[in-house]
């Protein structure tokens, strides 16, 4: 696929990506907003997602991101970045189903195609990866670099998780030769933390439970919990990370409490559990390695339901 050519007849295009949006995420569609702003000056081109967090600060325009939608205008073209399915893109969807033309570029393999045109590739890194092979190489700014370059280290780990190819290390490659901050890139993603951050980590990692003889790891934070710090679930971000760098830990869990007795999960494999099966289960999704869902119930009867789930893996195994 060439952006430029699908966009060729354009003159207004939309912009999005999943809810609670993650370094792809917010690579992914930042990289394409700021290639466009860069090449496409004619266009009226807009970008819209949930209020992000700081640590997005260093990405080149991020403040031109509308958390709204605009609902009166009817794009030529809308386009959703990183997301598998229609009702994960709210409360922008309206703004896609009456655009004429709609496209998505993806990486999971839980993507429904429910585009117009749709580039899935379940085997690539990151949305980042599939956003690169659309774009003239040639006119890839460092601005557009330091987007897509973003993605591709949160999704891979800072390329430590098994989706790491030997194209998505060419790839990065090449975003450095851009000339982008890549030490500082990763800083701010993964290791930057506020005082209170560092509090809630430690927190966490304190009240931590082994399972499962020691191949599984969970914890969990309230909400009481989180507004007697002040937080919200941005600031909780490299938790199950963290986590799962556990010695003898397969998987790692964390969850927030997101309401009353309803909660977001987290969950990380190192080489054997396929957590993408799991997070499914619950009507969540992600990837093999890496995958999240939100559920309702206590904290110790949803890790029972994904333990039996991990087991059942295993048994397979075996």
């Amino acid at each position: 696929m060439n952006i430029l050519e699908e966009l060729k007849d354009a003159k207004t295009v939309g912009i999005t990506g999943h809810v609670r949006p993650d370094g792809d995420c917010v690579g992914s569609t930042m990289g394409l907003y700021n290639f466009l702003k860069e090449n496409r000056p004619d266009l009226d081109v807009r970008v819209y997602l949930e209020k992000l967090g700081d640590d997005f600060n260093f990405i080149p325009r991020i403040n031109e991101i509308k958390n709204e939608p605009d609902l009166d205008l009817k794009f030529d073209v809308f386009m959703v970045l990183d997301c598998s399915s229609l009702d994960r893109i709210e409360p922008f969807a309206e703004m896609f189903i009456y655009a004429k033309k709609t496209i998505c570029l993806d990486h999971h393999i839980s993507n429904t195609s429910f585009a117009d045109v749709n580039l899935v590739e379940p085997t690539w890194s990151s949305t980042c990866e599939v956003l690169f092979t659309c774009l003239d190489e040639n006119l890839i700014s460092k601005e557009v670099a330091t987007c897509i370059y973003t993605g591709i280290i949160h999704d891979t780990g800072v390329f430590k998780y098994s989706c790491t190819s030997a194209n998505t290390m060419t790839i990065a490659g090449k975003m450095m030769e851009k000339g982008i901050d890549y030490s500082s890139i990763i800083d701010n993603s993964f290791y930057a933390k506020t005082y209170i951050q560092n509090q809630i980590l430690g927190r966490a990692l304190l009240e931590s439970v082994l399972f499962y003889d020691g191949k599984c790891i969970f914890s969990s934070v309230s909400k009481e919990i989180m507004d007697f710090y002040g937080v919200d679930g941005k600031s909780l971000g490299g938790i199950v990370e963290q986590l799962r760098l556990t010695d003898g830990v397969e998987v790692a869990i964390f969850m927030y409490e997101i309401g009353d007795g309803e909660y977001k999960v987290s969950l990380r494999s190192k080489s054997v559990i396929d957590v993408s099966k799991i997070s499914t289960t619950f009507g969540g999704g992600g990837h093999i390695r890496a995958a999240g869902f939100s559920a309702k119930g206590s904290v110790h009867s949803i890790v029972n339901k994904i333990g039996a789930l991990i087991e059942e893996q295993y048994n397979e195994i075996s």
